[in-house]
């Protein structure tokens, strides 16, 4: 199956991309795109994915990170 311009999964043929925009007009099926054209189950999962990442971590490894991307930034 082709992908669009984000990724996202599309019909390979013209009659089945009409099939499924009507699906989507009709609300038969949830579009997963945001307006931004991101995959909403994939943004909701990027807001929590940080902090459930920290929250597993003891405070010197967070340290640990915090200082090494500070270098980064402040490499240039």
């Amino acid at each position: 199956m082709p992908r669009g311009p984000k990724g996202e999964k599309r019909p390979a043929d013209a009659i089945g991309n009409a099939i499924m925009i009507a699906k989507i007009a009709t609300g038969e099926i949830d579009d997963i795109t945001t307006e931004d054209g991101k995959n909403a189950a994939a943004v909701a999962l990027g807001r929590i994915g940080g902090r459930k990442r920290a929250e597993g971590m003891s405070a010197e490894k967070r340290s640990e990170i915090a200082k090494k991307a500070a270098a980064k930034r402040w490499k240039k």
